[in-house]
């Protein structure tokens, strides 16, 4: 396991009592690279600009251009912190970005759907062309694969196990909407319709989920629970991802606090 002596964990993290508290964001601090971050940001946000500009680009491809414009810096802030402190921390330095920036997307579908009164199929957030069963299936088993990789890591502690468990629950939500997916879209094939897609089915939670639909629940306490079973997708996974996000920074920070007192 990385460990990361004490003088070392302070230059890193920060002196003041914020970041001697929460050495969690003195990790995600861009440091020496926060101006290349700003740099890269305004470019492609110009690159973006020009795009909506000159063509009729889909919305997606303004917020894709302006990830792909900071990705080279990340990549540099990742490869720097894997040189100071191992592949462990850097791993979670990655995780904590990527998982992020991904619940900012929930955030947004959820406000779209909540407070500008989309439909649900509408809300799609920064990059509608992601909102697809696939990416969800392939994002969700990642991250299950990186939180298991952290506590091996040597990331161990009561929040990291609820991460494990949330997350390989939230993997396994994923896995059954995706079966679903695929089961409605080959009997769609079968009766000749192929203009149809069958995104966003629910999972096993919330309204029309198999905890709803499924004889060995219905009746018992598990309906009665609020969302539980009532819930629409988009808020199924606005709370599975805000409660991942929650977790994932509490055990980091407790990880990390505990590298920096070695």
């Amino acid at each position: 396991m990385t460990t990361i002596q004490h003088t070392g964990a302070k230059t890193a993290f920060g002196l003041d009592s914020l970041r001697n508290a929460l050495p969690v964001f003195g990790l995600l601090n861009p440091r020496n690279y926060a101006r290349l971050a700003l740099l890269s940001l305004g470019v492609g946000l110009s690159i973006a600009m020009a795009t909506q500009w000159l063509g009729q680009w889909p919305f997606w491809t303004f917020t894709a251009i302006v990830l792909v414009a900071l990705l080279p810096v990340g990549l540099r802030k990742w490869s720097d912190d894997k040189l100071r402190y191992g592949v462990t921390v850097m791993l979670l330095s990655v995780l904590l970005t990527a998982q992020g920036v991904h619940t900012i997307e929930h955030i947004v579908q959820w406000l779209q759907y909540h407070a500008a009164g989309l439909t649900p199929r509408q809300s799609n957030g920064l990059v509608s062309a992601a909102n697809a069963e696939w990416v969800h299936f392939f994002w969700n088993w990642a991250v299950l694969i990186v939180v298991t990789l952290l506590i091996r890591g040597g990331m161990r502690s009561a929040l990291a196990w609820a991460l494990f468990a949330v997350a390989a629950f939230h993997a396994v939500e994923h896995t059954y909407a995706t079966v679903q997916h695929l089961l409605v879209l080959s009997e769609l094939r079968q009766i000749g319709v192929t203009s149809v897609t069958a995104q966003g089915l629910p999972g096993i939670l919330g309204r029309n989920g198999w905890l709803a639909r499924s004889p060995l629940t219905q009746g018992t306490f598990l309906c009665t629970l609020p969302g539980l079973t009532t819930a629409v997708r988009l808020d199924v996974h606005f709370w599975w991802n805000v409660i991942e996000t929650v977790l994932l920074l509490g055990a980091g920070n407790v990880f990390l606090a505990r590298l920096a007192h070695k």
